[in-house]
């Protein structure tokens, strides 16, 4: 079943989750376990990251450097795949622009559809920094709305070799946003162009980059549709857990921390955890009764801080809980 299907059919807040592929070389018992626990919630589907080969760097032992290039977290493909067939819950794999050719994207995409998964993030992804060299045949998608085109022409059957009789796939596609504009955009309406481009080019929904105050989130979706886009808009919530996050979170994902919340982080660090989830509370309680269809959880690896949230929210929730 497709994300906008879930999002036409429900008349209750979905609950969803993200989840990042185990450490090459981890048994995938541990993502098991940490979707054991998110499973109570009954969510409609499961997004799964995707990485890109990284390039690192080892001193040896005579001063010198040399370059590693690995892929750290493989196996997006078969744990959406496990997602699917253990739990019946539809997996939302990404598919990355950098690090991989279009002709990789397509065969990945012909997997996808060979197991019965018919939801995929589109995004550009961050740069791995391994200078893949692409030979003159092949091509890569520099943009998310490439690849977004790639996968809307594979929905009408064209493939990049032109085939004959080719099957369509019936592909829904997903886009990320980002509420406080993409670091790399010039302002805000700029990116909201970028984002138009996005679904017109095919994208069926959109679901937004974390963000701590709700105004942040409310103005985008203004913005959004004041520009002519219409479709669904998903709230990605982080909750904060430690005192590092402060500095992490902003370096990382280019974002702002609220003063209120980054102020009673400082004089309480030690219970910064608590504190998160409170605001987490808060923020989950205000889009709800101001009507947003769903919220989407960064939980990564650990559900945690996540599940105790949506415990105490259980008269805000009390349909899906």
């Amino acid at each position: 079943m497709k994300v906008t299907e879930f999002y036409e059919q429900s008349d209750e807040p979905l609950i969803s989750f993200e989840i990042i592929p185990p450490k090459r070389g981890k048994s995938i018992n541990g993502i098991f376990e940490a979707l054991d626990q998110v499973m109570p919630y009954r969510p409609p589907f499961i997004d799964v990251t995707a990485h890109a080969a990284e390039a690192y760097y080892e001193e040896l032992e005579d001063g010198s450097v040399k370059r590693h290039i690995k892929r750290k977290r493989p196996g997006t493909i078969g744990l959406c795949a496990a997602i699917k067939h253990r739990y019946n819950v539809e997996p939302v794999p990404h598919v990355l622009c950098k690090g991989f050719t279009r002709e990789e994207t397509e065969d990945a995409l012909i997997e996808l559809n060979y197991l019965g998964i018919q939801n995929v993030l589109a995004i550009r992804g961050d740069d791995p920094g391994a200078n893949k060299p692409i030979s003159k045949s092949r091509g890569i998608n520099e943009y998310a709305v490439d690849l977004v085109r790639q996968i809307k022409r594979m929905n009408k059957g064209l493939y990049l070799e032109q085939l004959i009789d080719a099957d369509k796939t019936d592909f829904c596609i997903g886009v990320g946003s980002y509420p406080e504009k993409h670091f790399e955009a010039p302002n805000l309406d700029w990116d909201v162009q970028r984002l138009k481009e996005k679904v017109d080019a095919g994208a069926d929904y959109i679901v937004t980059q974390m963000f701590f105050d709700n105004k942040v989130y409310f103005d985008f979706v203004d913005k959004c549709r004041d520009a002519g886009i219409k479709v669904p808009i998903i709230p990605g919530l982080k909750i904060i857990t430690n005192y590092k996050h402060l500095t992490s979170l902003p370096r990382f994902f280019h974002l702002n921390l609220p003063e209120a919340l980054s102020h009673e982080i400082s004089l309480n660090p030690d219970r910064a955890k608590e504190i998160g989830i409170e605001w987490g509370i808060q923020q989950c309680t205000e889009l709800l009764d101001n009507g947003v269809q769903g919220l989407h959880f960064y939980v990564m690896a650990n559900p945690s801080p996540v599940i105790t949230l949506l415990d105490r929210m259980k008269t805000g929730l009390k349909s899906r809980i």
